[in-house]
């Protein structure tokens, strides 16, 4: 069995930063009138600056797979390795740019380099970390000696006005639904990108994997962050189920949306998975010197911190890294675009121990990794 370590990150942020004041310039105003929900929404999430791949105009300048593709690449330049080096290709989204095939085949032939082995993981936000774990196990088997990991979102397309205005419940209301206006002004679109090896880097810091924990708790929860399916009567209608694509679209099955008060009922579920951790030994709090947490809102990470303070397991806040106020939350992309500016902030010297955490609010699923940088 191999050491593995991640030797570099990538990030793709399509165009320039979108501050608050103009998020509906690029998404569109819905009915023709400003979100009445988008301030409340902004006050919770803090989020100051995002990207999105539409432009003003609606129009698409990348696809999922570009982005993913570019991210890979300035990971590529970032190594001491070249595209050819790579022989296992994992990719992470929530929704790609097709049903099928799968997004991993799609990035590999945009990479333009021999057969490789490749796996795509979808779900929300903890597939950044399954596609991780894939590459990690498989270099660690001694089954390829490197590896790349993507993470990508084009979540902006499926906030332009067309699917929501077409809606029966925004014909009768004049309303979006609050669960589906809240991810309109929380998600935006990146790509970020690892690439792992058997062996660290000869000229700069590596970091070295630990472990990664991954652990669903669906058993628990209902549906939460959901894409395809409506409640009605209280029971889910999958947008297959209906007469026809049109249909679903009128029903509301097609929007993505989210219920916000479920997901703070998983918050001490997520927790338990870290005092778990802790039990086993496999985190020591007073040995952490960096945490990486994707967090969705900065509300939620203050309620985060409340119930670790009072479980007597926090660590320090000062030790904790994000930058959701600049670059939004990109689900399966935030964490390899929050760890590729960690890497290169100057905050971490050899030795040290960094904690990453992903929470997904899908069905409930929680990913924690352990690094060293060495």
């Amino acid at each position: 069995m191999h050491d593995v370590y991640i030797n570099s990150f990538g990030c793709f942020l399509p165009g320039e930063p979108i501050p608050n004041s103009h998020m509906e310039d690029h998404l569109g105003l819905i009915g023709g009138q400003p979100s009445r929900s988008r301030a409340l929404v902004l006050r919770q999430n803090r989020i100051k600056t995002r990207h999105y791949a539409i432009d003003a105009t609606g129009k698409a300048q990348y696809t999922n797979l570009d982005m993913a593709n570019r991210a890979i690449r300035d990971a590529i330049e970032k190594s001491e390795v070249s595209l050819e080096d790579i022989r296992y290709l994992a990719t992470s989204t929530t929704i790609g740019d097709v049903m099928l095939p799968g997004l991993a085949s799609h990035v590999h032939a945009a990479l333009g380099i021999k057969p490789i082995e490749v796996a795509s993981f979808q779900s929300v936000c903890a597939s950044s970390l399954m596609a991780l774990k894939s590459a990690y196990l498989q270099v660690k088997s001694g089954e390829h000696a490197c590896a790349a990991v993507s993470g990508s979102e084009f979540a902006s397309r499926y906030f332009r006005p067309g699917f929501y205005e077409h809606t029966d419940a925004y014909k009768q209301t004049g309303e979006v639904p609050f669960n589906a206006d809240f991810l309109r002004f929380t998600l935006s679109d990146g790509a970020g990108a690892a690439i792992l090896e058997n062996k660290p880097n000869a000229r700069q810091l590596s970091f070295k994997i630990k472990w990664v924990d991954i652990r669903s708790f669906a058993d628990r929860f209902d549906m939460c962050m959901v894409g395809g399916a409506i409640k009605e009567n209280g029971e889910w209608r999958y947008w297959g189920d209906y007469e026809s694509p049109i249909a679903a679209a009128r029903g509301g099955a097609l929007m993505l949306t989210q219920d916000f008060d479920l997901i703070k009922q998983m918050i001490p579920v997520w927790m338990s998975h870290y005092l778990a951790l802790i039990e086993q030994g496999k985190v020591s709090i007073d040995q952490i010197d960096h945490v990486c947490c994707h967090y969705s809102s900065q509300s939620l990470r203050e309620e985060t911190i409340s119930h670790l303070i009072k479980a007597g397991v926090m660590v320090d806040e000062e030790k904790w890294f994000s930058n959701l106020s600049t670059k939004g939350n990109t689900g399966a992309a935030s964490i390899f675009i929050l760890l590729e500016e960690f890497y290169r902030s100057g905050r971490v010297k050899k030795g040290d121990t960094i904690l990453c955490q992903v929470p997904e609010s899908g069905r409930s699923i929680s990913g924690f990794m352990l690094l060293e940088a060495v």
